[in-house]
């Protein structure tokens, strides 16, 4: 499979090479070629499928004709070690759990993908040092930090806003040490993903280092979600075996930051999962949604929320979504809504749902789980991406449902570990500096 930019001007670029350099030359995003149709007899059957059984048919579709199948079917047999499930909350609508792997969070299945195949590609090739730059709002770069921990000859550095991921977030990639450093900027997470972009094209940095990105941006990172759609597809179909897929009706709300996990989501479709539609859900940072509104795409700063990892401005993955659409506005709207809710309007949702039903919310999925309230039909089935555990956000949560909360023991060993950080301005000058020091 050879992969092309958003940019348009490269082209004709191998898997290996697309994963090691993250982004394009032209400063655009990498995409496939072509996107493979799944088989009708996949889906009719896929409810007996394991959810590795599943990945693996997904996997080989996108990367099967440059890895060879034994490392490939390793590769996602260790990355998907846990489950995914799906629970029914209230009425017509379910919570896809993405927050049962190492750090609780759905970027355990990205991160974990692309670590491995960097991984299989370095160790091919021989080659030694490649620096891994990863922006986050939050669980980004504990998922990659944990996923790349201990890789020989692949240092990671962790770019992530001061004050504005939480202290339990904070924790799962500030104190891991061996090869990962954890960078402290001084901005938002916008500041911090500009960083990592002007790194790629800066010409003196690619000269001395060998660099690649570990963010949604990358091809390893984002494909590799579209696993549990097909996951929680599956899993509805058990829900209801006497309906047809046309009669499940099935609505997937996508809590959307960067809009790498709702552009997996859309290329799952495009293999042929019976979706509906899609329901992008925004906090404050409504960019998309005003998109959707005007047809305009007018990136602004990003504001501060509840659902911090979800704080962006200037989400990359736009250009994924406008290139897999030809740029069409008309057959975006077709596909996607979207939603927008204030802090308060997140906080009521996590209490009442908490409150009513006793399932508890991450902030992020409030937000998708409220959309679902709002805007899905009787005929319809809602899933919602519960994409981390609520304990990662400790504080807000008690606060909104007045209980304690639980700390899953995997989060209490990270918070036993040391705060190891160092503090950057965001001035690129000052990144470059640093990273041609070390």
């Amino acid at each position: 499979m050879k992969y092309y930019s958003t940019n348009k001007k490269v082209s004709g670029v191998s898997l290996k090479d697309a994963v090691v350099k993250g982004l394009a030359e032209d400063k655009g995003l990498f995409m496939p070629d072509s996107i493979k149709v799944l088989p009708q007899s996949f889906f009719d059957t896929i409810e007996n499928l394991s959810f590795q059984e599943m990945a693996y048919t997904v996997a080989d579709a996108f990367f099967g004709e440059d890895v060879e199948a034994e490392a490939l079917k390793k590769i996602v047999y260790e990355t998907l070690n846990f489950d995914v499930p799906l629970v029914h909350v209230n009425d017509n609508i379910y919570s896809l759990e993405l927050y049962h792997g190492p750090t609780l969070a759905f970027k355990d299945v990205g991160g974990r993908f692309m670590s491995r195949l960097l991984g299989y590609f370095i160790k091919k090739q021989g080659s030694t040092n490649v620096n891994v730059l990863v922006a986050t709002s939050g669980d980004t770069g504990s998922a990659v930090a944990n996923g790349f921990l201990g890789v020989e000859g692949i240092q990671v550095y962790v770019l992530y806003p001061k004050g504005l991921v939480s202290p339990i977030q904070e924790c799962q990639f500030t104190t891991l040490g061996q090869n990962i450093t954890a960078l402290e900027v001084d901005g938002t997470f916008d500041d911090c993903q500009a960083l990592v972009k002007s790194a790629f094209i800066d010409e003196e940095l690619n000269e001395k280092m060998k660099l690649t990105s570990a963010n949604s941006i990358n091809v390893a990172r984002f494909l590799p979600q579209s696993f549990y759609y097909f996951y929680a597809y599956a899993q509805l179909k058990s829900f209801h075996p006497k309906l047809t897929p046309e009669e499940l009706e099935m609505v997937i709300c996508v809590p959307s930051g960067n809009f790498g996990n709702i552009t997996a989501g859309l290329f799952a479709k495009r293999m042929g999962l019976p979706v509906k539609r899609f329901i992008a859900a925004n906090n404050r940072n409504d960019i998309f949604l005003k998109y959707l509104q005007t047809s305009e795409y007018r990136p602004r700063p990003s504001v501060s929320t509840i659902a911090n990892a979800m704080d962006v401005g200037d989400p990359s993955n736009f250009a994924r979504i406008l290139d897999l659409y030809g740029e069409s506005y008309k057959a975006i709207t077709n596909e996607i809504s979207g939603v927008s809710y204030n802090d308060e309007q997140i906080s009521d949702t996590l209490k009442t749902c908490y409150t009513k039903t006793g399932y508890l919310l991450d902030p992020h999925g409030a937000v998708g789980y409220r959309a679902l309230n709002e805007k899905l039909n009787d005929d319809e089935n809602g899933i919602f991406l519960e994409t981390a555990h609520p304990a990662k956000f400790l504080e807000t949560v008690e606060n909104i449902i007045g209980e304690k909360v639980e700390i899953p023991q995997k989060l209490q060993e990270f918070m036993k570990g040391e705060k190891e950080s160092l503090s950057l301005s965001k001035d690129f000058e000052d990144f470059k500096n640093y990273l041609l020091s070390v």
